[in-house]
């Protein structure tokens, strides 16, 4: 029991130290994340005002969702023969592992050129620190990404992965990287800067990597949102194109798929995305003789592999399935006090109060999640916030009490939970 209360104690510590020490005493970061926090509120503002029908999508987007939750495996399944039937290959993962594992055989040897697109999902895998290791060279593409690759970071939001870094920060990062001189009061500079630096990238590249917003299965169609233009080079220059999703992001028809995508850009802080991506399988033409023949200009391989890492048991959860309900819109993180305090610094691979549910169930496991568990003020902000009403807090309070009865509760407040959970049936 010492070693085990040692090893606790030293996890929470470290990441109070990480979150006081890097974020809460940074005023770099701080002003940085004030900066983003009053961009997204007039962003968002403007948005509904000129879409005011964007308030019924939240009831809809709920809804779906939790159709899809209750009946995941068989969407699998249904997605499955879906990509199968469009000359795709199919893959499902049962943990971070595999999911490398499986993407390395695909990407193969010798030493491969990988551009990859913005992934919470990969994040959660560390892929792209994978297949640097397997010696393949890697370049991030989303400019968030690219910056906190260059800076060798995590990222700070969902949706804006360096959202704590000001424009002066990122022209030194990318000085560094290009070779130039760029002013730091520019931030259209120092976007061009990296234009030209991964086009050489984009064609050269052997394999394009991304994610994906939703999945319908009837068709086995991803969905994919974005501003750059970086994932539609990611997803059409290369020769092979390979998508990593969470099972999660499955929902049954191409309309439910579009309703989804289209909530999650109007709460994310845009009225409209620059590109709305659907991806059905490889490149195909059948302009000679009405035959279909696989790859045209687009990639001739197009692979899904599917994610579970605890995704399935989690969807029969009943006390805790409403975390799968989440589209990564990044919507609370902009509420969240926690979020404000520590410059970003609250989470692990996934950020907030509900990417501490994230990090727990899913990417890092009861013991390495239960500090971000309890950096959550309960405040109930992010689920006003939420498009679908994810009730995050109701949810940490019920882990909580489970951490407590499995020990990584932190020594400082185990006497008050004692007397706390006494009275929660």
């Amino acid at each position: 029991m010492e070693n085990k209360e040692k090893d606790i104690k030293q996890i929470h510590n470290e990441y109070m130290s990480e979150i006081i020490a890097d974020g809460a005493e940074n005023e770099t970061l701080r002003t940085a994340i004030r900066r983003a926090r009053e961009a997204y509120r007039k962003n968002l503002k403007k948005a509904l005002e000129t879409f005011p029908e964007s308030v019924e999508y939240k009831e809809k987007a709920r809804k779906i969702k939790e159709y899809a939750i209750d009946h995941l495996e068989e969407l699998i399944e249904k997605t499955k023969e879906a990509v199968e039937r469009n000359h795709g290959h199919f893959y499902l993962a049962k943990d971070a592992k595999e999911a490398n594992e499986i993407i390395s055989r695909i990407v193969g040897k010798p030493k491969k050129i990988i551009v990859k697109g913005k992934s919470l999902t990969t994040e959660e895998t560390e892929l792209r620190q994978y297949l640097q290791k397997e010696g393949h060279e890697v370049w991030e593409t989303d400019l968030g990404e690219f910056l906190v690759q260059i800076r060798e970071g995590r990222p700070m939001h969902m949706l804006a992965p360096s959202v704590d870094l000001t424009r002066e920060e990122a022209a030194k990062l990318i000085s560094k990287i290009t070779g130039e001189n760029l002013p730091e009061d520019k931030i259209e500079t120092s976007v061009a800067a990296v234009r030209r630096f991964l086009r050489e990238k984009f064609t050269n590249a052997d394999i394009g990597i991304a994610g994906a917003n939703s999945i319908a299965a009837e068709t086995g169609t991803l969905f994919i949102i974005e501003n750059e233009g970086n994932i539609k080079l990611t997803a059409s220059l290369p020769e092979k194109f390979i998508a990593l999703v969470g099972v999660e992001k499955i929902v049954p028809t191409l309309d439910d798929a579009f309703h989804m995508v289209k909530t999650t850009w109007r709460f994310a802080n845009y009225q409209v995305p620059s590109y709305v991506h659907m991806i059905s399988g490889p490149s195909k033409t059948g302009d000679i003789e009405k035959v279909t023949t696989y790859g045209a200009h687009g990639p001739k391989e197009f692979h899904l592999v599917l994610l579970d890492n605890g995704r399935i048991e989690l969807s029969k959860n009943k006390d805790f399935k409403e975390i799968l309900y989440c589209m990564k819109c990044g919507a609370c993180m902009y509420e969240c006090p926690v979020f404000w305090v520590t410059a970003g610094h609250f989470g692990k691979s996934y950020p907030g109060g509900i990417g501490a549910l994230w990090d727990a169930f899913i990417a890092k496991g009861f013991k390495e999640g239960a500090p971000s568990v309890y950096s959550c003020a309960i405040c109930d902000r992010c689920r006003v916030r939420c498009p679908l009403n994810i009730d995050t807090a109701k949810m940490i309070i019920k882990l909580r009490k489970i951490l407590y009865e499995k020990g990584y509760a932190p020594t400082t407040v185990k006497e008050a939970e004692k007397q706390f959970f006494g009275d929660i049936e």
